[in-house]
């Protein structure tokens, strides 16, 4: 322990030696925080590129398509049957999926599908309300006919087109759809 002083020259001494082990002690913590700060932003970082981050990158599902020479309206239907087991719904939401037309395009064709979701309950059978979820099948007139067939769909009342294996589908869209139906027709009067 440094020994106080009551003359002028030790005082000053005596305070000028505490500023001063303070100050190393500052400028070396100083170092110290920015050493760990610096691993850890470098840590995270890592984690960000080779881990998934729950809420920034999911595992977005997705089938083995088939190929453009394959390709008919019935296993057409088949795939978008199989594709629908990868989204991740209630088991009480229930489906029935039916073609709706071909469009000839110049260097494709196009085949429409409907997928129609609704929640039947004992005490309502017959859903108050459907959504519906579209699906359009290109197969091309112009690339190897090796290649597989390209996907879309869009949920109903939705402008978004999304793709197989890009978009994650959620249970939120169909009940939004079926909502907004029933707020509506509950304004409707008969």
């Amino acid at each position: 322990m440094e020994e106080l002083t009551t003359d002028g020259e030790g005082e000053d001494a005596s305070t000028e030696g505490k500023d001063a082990v303070p100050e190393a002690m500052r400028k070396k913590v100083d170092s110290i925080v920015e050493d760990v700060l610096k691993q850890a932003m470098c840590t995270i970082r890592d984690l960000q590129k080779k881990e998934e981050v729950p809420g920034i990158k999911y595992q977005v599902p997705n089938i083995k398509w088939i190929k453009c020479a394959e390709f008919t309206v019935g296993k057409g239907l088949l795939q978008i049957e199989e594709y629908l087991k990868t989204w991740e719904l209630h088991e009480s939401w229930l489906h029935w999926t039916n073609y709706l037309s071909d469009e000839e395009l110049e260097y494709s064709m196009r085949y429409h599908y409907r997928v129609r979701w609704s929640i039947p309950t004992c005490r309502k059978p017959i859903p108050r309300a459907t959504a519906s979820v579209y699906f359009i099948i290109e197969v091309s007139k112009i690339k190897p006919s090796t290649l597989p067939v390209e996907v879309y769909f869009l949920v109903e009342t939705n402008k978004l087109i999304h793709r197989p294996g890009e978009s994650r589908f959620k249970e939120k869209w169909l009940k939004d759809v079926i909502e907004s139906k029933i707020s509506i027709m509950k304004t409707i009067t008969f």
